[in-house]
C-alpha cells in the first residue's frame, strides 16, 4: 500500500533546501557588489564627460522628497565591472537630461522613486527579513522536534494501563496458592480501614519470585484489575541511564505520580536490573545504578510516609538482590511462582483454547499430562504452533497431529525433512534411539516412553520422548537418580554392542549423565563418600550464572570424588550393557520400525512389545467400528427378551 506523505511534511522537508538557495544567492549578489568598481564623480565632471560625448550608459534615479537625483553609467574605457556615480541637485539636473537628450545615449533609463511604492519598499526592505524569521523558527522548530525529549530525561518512564488492558483473577489460571497470598493486598486496597482498626500493617512490596513464562507480570495486572485501581507499570532498565542521578530522579517522579493517584500498585518487571547487590563483583559497582537503588530504598520505607502505594516487582533471579532491599518494610513478602503442574496446565490450556478451534479429539487432559515442565508462556505458544500449522495445511480444526508436532517445534525446533540422511547415519540414529527406549520400557525407576524419532531437530539426529510415569515437584530418590544415567547411556551401549562403533551422537547423553553423577557425589551426598556437601553453586552477581563453584576441599578428596563420579557412570553402564544384550531381538524391531515409519508413538511401541510388530492401522479402525455394533447387537437381545 503506497501512502502519500503529508503536504506539511513535504514543505518541512524542502525547507532547508530553500533556504540554502536563499543563502547561495546572497552570497553571491555580495560577491558580485564587491567586484564592482565605482568612480565617484562630481556634477561639473558628469557634465564635461557628457559634452565630449564619452558616457555610453547613464540611468537617473529621483528622490523626490529631497529634489535630488542619483546618476549611474558607464564611460568609454570602463571595464565590465566598472560603472560611475553622481549626485544632481535642482537646475543642474536639467542641464544633465538636455546633455543626454543631445548626444543622444543609446542606454539611457530614469527609474521611478523607490520611496514612491510601498510594496516595493516591503518587497526591498521587510521581506527578506520576514523570510529569514521564518526559515529560523522552522529550522529551531525541527531541532526541538528531534530532541524533544532531550530535557526530559528525569521524567519517570512508568506508564499508566488502560481500561482495554485490565485482567481478573479469571484471566490466570492456576496459581491457586498464589491468588490467596495476595488477596489481602486486594482486601486492604478496598477496605483499608479494616485493617487500620485493627492495627495491621499490610505489605509494603510483594516480591514475585519465578522461572520465566510462569505469569508473575499477569498476576500483578489481574491484582489490580480485582482491587480495581490505578496500575502503573515500568521495567527495572528504564531507571538505569548513561548519566549518574537520572534513576534516582526517575523514582522520586514515579512515587509522585503514584501520591496522587493513591491508593495505586506499582509494577517493577525485571527488578534484578536496578536492584542488585552493591559494591560487589570485578571492577567495583555501578554508580548510577547504586544512586537508583539507594533512592528506590528511601522511598519505600524511608523518612517519608507512601500510604496506599503497595509494589509488586518480578524476578527469576532473586539471589542478585540487594538484602536491604528484601528486609521487612520494603519487600515484605515473597511469593514463588513456580511451573504449573498436571491440573494447572490443563487449566492453562482450556484458557489460551477458547479463541481456538479444537478437534473434538483432541484431550486437553492427556496434552496436559505429556507436557511437564511447561511454563504458561511456553503452552500458550505450544497452541499457538499448532494452530499455525493447521492454517499452514489448510485444515478446519486443530487435531493431535498438529499438537504432536507442535510439542516438537517447542522442543527442540522444526524438523529438517529435507535434510538428506544416508542409510548407514540413519541405521545409527535408530539402534541409538531403540537403546535409550529399551531402558526406559525394561527398567524398573526409569521414565516411561512416550514417542521415538529420528527425523533431525535442531542439533538433535533424532530424540526419544521419556516421561515421569508419576509427576514430581522436585524430590528425587537415588534409584531414580541412576535409572536417568542408564537411560542417558542406553543410547551408546546400543551403538558399541551392535554396530561395534561408537559416535559423536552420544555427547550430550554423556553430559548430562556426568552432570547427575557428579552432582549425586558433591551435593545431594548419594556416594560412599558419605552426606557431606563438598561443592556448591556460587552465582556471581556480576560474574553470571554458575560461573564459579566454591570448593570446600583438598585434592585427595578432588580424587575421590573423580572416582566415585566414575564409579556411579561405570555402574550404570554395565547396567545399560545387561538390559540391551537381554533385549538385542526387542532393538532391533524397534530400529526396523523406526527405519520404515521414522516415528512411532506409545501405542505403536506398546505393540511391539507385545506382538513383535506394528498393528496395522486398518485393524485398530475395524476394532473402533466393531464395538458399535456389538453394542447395538446386544441392545436388539434385550429388545427381543
Amino acid at each position: 500500500m503506497n501512502v502519500k506523505p503529508r503536504q506539511n511534511d513535504n514543505f518541512k522537508n524542502f525547507l532547508p533546501y530553500l533556504v540554502l538557495i536563499c543563502v547561495v544567492l546572497v552570497v553571491i549578489f555580495a560577491l558580485n557588489m564587491q567586484g564592482t568598481k565605482v568612480n565617484e564623480l562630481s556634477t561639473g565632471e558628469l557634465i564635461t564627460e557628457l559634452k565630449e560625448d564619452n558616457v555610453t550608459e547613464i540611468t537617473v534615479t529621483p528622490k523626490s522628497d529631497e529634489s535630488i537625483y542619483y546618476i549611474e553609467g558607464k564611460l568609454e574605457g570602463y571595464s565590465s565591472t566598472e560603472i560611475f556615480s553622481a549626485k544632481a541637485i535642482g537646475s543642474e539636473v536639467d542641464n544633465i537630461l538636455a546633455l543626454i537628450d543631445a548626444n543622444e545615449v543609446e542606454e539611457y533609463d530614469t527609474n521611478s522613486d523607490p520611496g514612491g511604492s510601498v510594496f516595493l519598499y516591503i518587497l526591498v526592505n521587510v521581506l527578506p527579513l520576514v523570510l529569514l524569521v521564518v526559515a529560523m523558527y522552522f529550522l529551531f522548530m525541527k531541532l526541538a522536534s528531534t530532541n524533544k525529549n532531550s530535557m526530559d530525561f528525569g521524567r519517570s518512564k512508568a506508564r499508566l494501563s488502560n481500561e482495554n488492558d485490565k485482567k481478573s483473577f479469571k484471566d490466570v489460571a492456576g496459581l491457586k496458592e498464589e491468588k490467596e497470598e495476595v488477596e489481602e493486598l486486594i482486601d486492604f486496597l478496598k477496605n483499608p480501614k479494616k485493617f487500620e482498626k485493627m492495627g495491621a500493617r499490610i505489605p509494603k512490596g510483594v516480591l514475585l519470585v519465578g522461572p520465566p513464562g510462569t505469569g508473575k507480570t499477569l498476576l500483578a495486572k489481574a491484582i489490580a484489575g480485582e482491587a480495581n485501581v490505578p496500575f502503573f507499570f515500568i521495567s527495572g532498565s528504564d531507571f538505569v541511564e548513561l548519566f549518574v542521578g537520572v534513576g534516582a530522579s526517575r523514582v522520586r517522579d514515579m512515587f509522585k505520580e503514584a501520591k496522587r493517584n493513591a491508593p495505586c500498585l506499582i509494577f517493577i518487571d525485571e527488578i534484578d536490573a536496578v536492584g542488585r547487590q552493591r559494591g560487589t563483583g570485578l571492577g567495583g559497582g555501578h554508580d548510577e545504578r547504586e544512586q537508583t537503588l539507594n533512592q528506590l530504598l528511601t522511598e519505600m520505607d524511608g523518612f517519608g510516609e507512601n500510604e496506599g502505594i503497595i509494589i509488586i516487582a518480578a524476578t527469576n533471579r532473586p539471589d542478585v538482590l540487594d538484602p536491604a532491599l528484601l528486609r521487612p518494610g520494603r519487600f515484605d513478602r515473597q511469593v514463588t511462582v513456580s511451573l504449573p503442574d498436571a491440573n494447572e496446565r490443563e487449566a492453562i490450556l482450556k484458557v489460551h483454547a477458547k479463541n481456538k478451534i479444537i478437534n473434538k479429539d483432541v484431550n486437553l487432559n492427556n496434552l496436559s499430562l505429556r507436557t511437564p515442565g511447561f511454563s504458561g508462556a511456553d503452552l500458550e505458544n505450544l497452541l499457538n504452533e499448532a494452530a499455525l500449522l493447521a492454517v499452514r495445511r489448510n485444515k478446519n480444526s486443530i487435531t493431535m497431529d498438529e499438537i504432536d508436532e507442535a510439542t516438537d517445534r517447542v522442543l527442540l525446533g522444526p524438523a529438517k525433512t529435507t535434510r538428506k540422511i544416508t542409510d548407514k547415519e540413519k541405521k545409527l540414529v535408530s539402534i541409538h534411539e531403540a537403546g535409550h527406549a529399551v531402558i526406559g520400557l525394561k527398567l524398573e525407576d526409569a521414565q516411561e516412553v512416550h514417542k521415538i524419532t529420528i527425523i533431525p531437530r535442531g542439533m538433535a539426529g533424532g530424540y526419544t520422548m521419556m516421561l515421569p510415569k508419576e509427576e514430581k515437584i522436585a524430590v528425587h530418590t537415588k534409584d531414580e537418580l541412576l535409572a536417568q544415567i542408564t537411560g542417558l547411556l542406553g543410547g551408546r551401549v546400543s551403538e558399541e554392542m551392535f554396530l561395534q562403533e561408537i559416535s559423536t551422537g552420544a555427547s550430550d547423553d554423556i553430559k548430562r549423565a556426568t552432570r547427575i553423577a557428579r552432582s549425586m557425589v558433591t551435593e545431594y551426598g548419594m556416594s560412599e563418600l558419605g552426606p557431606v556437601q563438598y561443592e556448591e553453586k556460587s552465582e556471581g552477581v556480576f560474574l553470571g550464572r554458575d560461573y564459579t563453584k566454591s570448593k570446600n576441599f583438598s585434592d585427595q578428596v578432588a580424587l575421590e570424588i573423580d572416582q566415585q563420579t566414575r564409579k556411579i557412570i561405570e555402574e550404570c553402564y554395565e547396567k545399560a550393557k545387561k538390559i540391551i544384550k537381554d533385549n538385542k531381538d526387542l532393538i532391533f524391531k524397534l530400529s526396523d520400525a523406526l527405519m520404515e515409519y521414522e516415528t512411532i508413538t506409545k501405542e505403536q511401541i506398546e505393540s511391539i512389545v507385545k506382538t513383535g510388530k506394528i498393528k496395522p492401522v486398518d485393524d485398530e479402525a475395524e476394532e473402533k467400528e466393531e464395538k458399535p455394533k456389538n453394542k447395538k447387537a446386544k441392545l436388539s437381545d434385550t429388545e427381543e427378551k
